[in-house]
């Protein structure tokens, strides 16, 4: 079936290309201020090309910025703490990729939160993989220009934030989030996240809210405390013929 026939395929299309425009744009700002925090062009260039995930980068720019060259550790300890979340995104995302060595190790790059996010708010096989695969590698793409962009025209740009730059990759998931918010246990998951990140953010270093938020987001939404796990139909129990996730988790 072509892409043209199938409006499931044409929908992930549509919402992948959206996400990578929104996020790559969002690199400018990290070109900029990893300049702006002691690196050089080339050096902001290799942690996008390399690292390629924008929490953990601006994680670690930013404690370089504050402490120098002597923050290094630190600076690797919440980038590392950041980047842990991939590891669940990829045992998640197995299916989708699906068998075979070299796809794999290609998807280990383009697994980020905007392409598994993007992957499982499909509704079909076959626009879950090309959700992975347009948003993985389109933000890949867009964000390395935009990194060299920011940082070639940092000192023109001034400070990103004035241009809302910061809160792109924000309104990108907030916009993939909303439509999936139709269930109480749905709405459980997220707000017990939200509040519990919100609490920890100011006591805890950086990543570590995201990883216990994570772990709460796991546990409300794994017990299904306000859903159901089953659909009921004449008396019989049925499930879901093509559901891309338990019910109410993320």
């Amino acid at each position: 079936m072509s892409t043209t026939a199938d409006p499931h395929a044409r929908r992930a299309w549509r919402e992948a290309l959206g996400v990578a425009f929104a996020t790559s744009a969002y690199g400018i700002s990290f070109g900029a201020l990893g300049v702006a925090s002691g690196l050089d062009i080339w050096q902001t260039c290799v942690l996008s090309l390399l690292m390629f995930t924008g929490g953990s980068q601006f994680a670690f720019v930013g404690v370089i910025g504050a402490g120098g060259l002597a923050a290094a550790p630190a600076a690797i300890a919440s980038a590392s703490l950041l980047g842990v979340r991939n590891v669940a995104y990829g045992m998640r995302m197995s299916p989708v990729i699906g068998a075979g060595g070299w796809r794999r190790a290609a998807a280990a790059q383009f697994t980020i939160d905007e392409s598994a996010a993007v992957s499982l708010a499909q509704h079909t096989p076959r626009a879950r993989t090309i959700g992975f695969w347009v948003t993985g590698v389109g933000i890949y793409i867009g964000w390395n220009v935009s990194t060299l962009a920011g940082a070639l025209l940092g000192d023109v740009l001034g400070d990103p934030r004035a241009y809302g730059l910061d809160a792109a990759a924000a309104a990108a998931f907030l916009a993939l989030l909303w439509p999936r918010l139709r269930r109480r246990q749905a709405i459980a998951v997220g707000v017990a996240s939200a509040v519990v990140a919100v609490v920890l953010t100011p006591v805890l270093m950086p990543g570590v809210p995201v990883i216990v938020a994570a772990v709460v987001a796991v546990v409300v939404g794994w017990f299904n405390w306000l859903g159901r796990s089953s659909t009921q139909t004449g008396g019989s129990i049925v499930e879901p013929g093509d559901v891309p996730e338990r019910e109410g988790l993320p």
